[in-house]
């Protein structure tokens, strides 16, 4: 019997998530929550671009945990922990692109009291972090010995984010340097990286310090460049890059960075993604050094879909058997078994 999965949101991640659903063999939609009124009421598939689904929208909180579901994939903007621990409280299995990837034990303990409460699990999942910064880093780790150090780096190109609120008043882009570093961005994106860096630094064996350093450079930009939020004037921010770090004594030995640009040109500093190009990129050192490139999760300026958010709600749903599976409470990555992709509707097996 399919598993009855309820979507919470339905910005970009949401509505891929709700059409990996409807392809997935084990699951079935039951429900989707929405924040707009607008969409209240509504037939999933109007808002997805597809034919009915006999499935109704609703912006009711208690409606959706009232539902009979096995789980929530909840893909709000910004996580609420205490929607979350409503969720798992009504017996819903959670997973989630939006934190939790390797939460402290003080962190997640309302999590996963509420969790053992409804006999359910909560899962942070996602791309990065949630996926290339700490869990294929793990697995292809196996590959050297002696290791010494783990970087996880991403570059992409932000002229394919069609999100322009977001990207002026959460990430800072047109503004000035100033207020782009002393922003919300690197708070909001220290609780998800610092995660990653601990578990790749937990899992491998460090003898990290347990204080993981961040820090961020700024570019502007040196003549208008064309962006979603508009044109972004010499002097404004265009470009941004995070980073986070554990060190051994004065050695890093885990490195995560996110290198996002408005474009290669017109940059002060001069950044540039290299000759590779957009992509994440996962480097190991030890015996043998290696490093791989990942290519296809980010886009180019005019195509119809970002890649990394359909990963990413992929990731979340490939996800949701294995959670539901799971003993109740938080598991991780370290605690779920190998997950794979799903055929394609057309060449898979008929399970009729």
């Amino acid at each position: 019997m399919a598993l009855k999965v309820v979507q919470w949101a339905t910005g970009g991640v949401g509505v891929a998530a709700i059409r990996a659903i409807l392809e997935h063999p084990e699951l079935e939609l039951a429900g989707c929550w929405v924040h707009s009124p607008d969409k209240n009421g509504k037939d999933v598939g109007e808002l997805i671009g597809t034919a009915p689904l006999g499935v109704t929208a609703t912006n009711s909180v208690e409606e959706i945990l009232a539902l009979d579901a096995d789980a929530v994939v909840y893909a709000p903007l910004l996580p609420d922990p205490d929607e979350v621990a409503a969720l798992l409280r009504s017996g819903k299995n959670v997973v989630t692109p939006v934190g939790w990837v390797y939460p402290g034990e003080r962190q997640a303990a309302p999590l996963v009291e509420a969790a053992r409460a409804g006999g359910v699990t909560l899962h942070g999942t996602g791309i990065a972090p949630g996926g290339i910064s700490e869990k294929f880093p793990l697995v292809l780790s196996a590959l050297s010995t002696a290791v010494t150090y783990v970087r996880a780096e991403e570059f992409s190109d932000l002229r394919t984010y069609d999100a322009p609120d977001v990207l002026r008043h959460v990430m800072g882009f047109g503004d000035t340097p100033d207020k782009a570093l002393s922003g919300p961005m690197q708070k909001l994106l220290d609780g998800g990286f610092i995660q990653a860096v601990k578990m790749v630094v937990d899992t491998v064996g460090f003898a990290a310090d347990p204080k993981i350093g961040s820090r961020q450079e700024i570019a502007v930009a040196t003549a208008p460049i064309d962006s979603p939020l508009g044109v972004i004037e010499p002097g404004q921010v265009a470009a941004r890059k995070f980073h986070w770090e554990a060190v051994v004594g004065d050695e890093t030995v885990v490195r995560i960075t996110v290198n996002w640009l408005m474009g290669e040109e017109n940059l002060d500093p001069a950044w540039t993604f290299g000759p590779e190009g957009q992509r994440y990129e996962i480097e190991v050192k030890g015996n043998p050094d290696f490093t791989v490139s990942l290519k296809g999760f980010q886009g180019e300026v005019g195509d119809p879909e970002e890649t990394g958010i359909v990963a990413t709600a992929a990731h979340c749903v490939n996800s949701v058997p294995a959670v539901c599976a799971a003993a109740p409470g938080v598991a991780t990555y370290l605690d779920l078994p190998l997950l794979s992709g799903k055929a394609a509707p057309r060449l898979a097996v008929d399970r009729g």
